[in-house]
């Protein structure tokens, strides 16, 4: 970047990023780095970034023009109004996810629940559940123990208390150690390992595979473990919920129905997509 005002250096970023963004995109992500990296929130200011700004800059515009995602060069996401921290250890926390907290949030108001979230991340939804009903009772697993530190720290960033234990849902034999609960909630892996190559290039290099991939199984392996899990942990007439991928939310339901639930309801994203299910134990 060189000596510009802020409005130029900010035009001159989202030039540089439609390299690798569409033009949309690129704006909004140049309009994050302003906002959270400097501090900028009015683009239209004609004073000069200050040299520790024009530094700043020009490291996070190159590790951008690499195709890194924003997420992770600012070591931080927007969730549900809230803030996560994020790197390489968790996958970045996505808007159907945010659409599925509050379907959860706005069914289920005053009555004190036990919730348990499968698959913590980065926790981005046990900590905002938590955060929006501190009267739940809520717990979180994870297989990785470096995901669990970092969602750990989340829930310490933003002042909540949530119970997370590193469990492997596929091994039959650790599910003794959990209890009982109103909701079961989670947004597993569901991509078969061999269509990895039809993945953005920033997801496959950036984010972790452990999180994305079924590696054994096909791609219902987890819904279909965690749902007949979730049948024999839920309480007379709790609720399970799923985040689901679009081309396979069908085959889900069936996966569901089969383990014994009922009501089970498919919910459009806001881009018109099934990407939520809910059932009842």
């Amino acid at each position: 970047m060189t000596d510009l005002p802020i409005e130029a250096a900010y035009r001159q970023l989202i030039s540089k990023l439609s390299s690798v963004y569409e033009p949309g995109e690129a704006a909004s992500v140049a309009r994050i780095v302003f906002e959270d990296a400097l501090g900028i929130r009015n683009l239209n200011r004609q004073d000069k970034l200050n040299p520790g700004q024009m530094e700043l800059l020009d490291a996070i515009s190159g590790r951008l023009l690499q195709q890194e995602p924003v997420q992770y060069v600012l070591g931080m996401a927007d969730f549900y109004g809230l803030k996560f921290k994020v790197d390489e250890r968790v996958l970045i926390p996505r808007q159907e996810t945010e659409e599925l907290v509050h379907w959860i949030l706005e069914e289920n108001g005053k009555a004190p629940l036990r919730i348990l979230d499968i698959g913590a991340g980065s926790g981005c939804i046990p900590v905002t559940l938590k955060k929006h009903r501190l009267f739940w009772q809520v717990e979180s697993v994870d297989i990785s123990a470096d995901a669990l530190e970092l969602a750990r720290e989340n829930a310490e960033k933003n002042r909540v208390e949530v119970l997370f234990s590193p469990i492997d849902i596929l091994d039959k034999t650790q599910w003794a150690t959990l209890g009982h609960y109103d909701i079961i909630v989670s947004n597993p892996p569901y991509i078969p390992r061999e269509e990895s190559t039809l993945m953005p290039e920033q997801v496959l290099r950036y984010e972790p595979h452990l999180a994305l991939f079924v590696d054994q199984g096909g791609p219902l392996l987890f819904y279909q473990v965690i749902a007949e899990f979730a049948f024999t942990a839920l309480r007379p007439e709790g609720k399970l919920f799923f985040e689901v991928n679009e081309f396979n939310a069908g085959e889900v339901v069936q996966v569901v129905e089969k383990k014994g639930f009922k009501s089970i309801e498919l919910k459009k994203d806001i881009n018109g997509k099934h990407r939520m299910l809910k059932g009842k134990r």
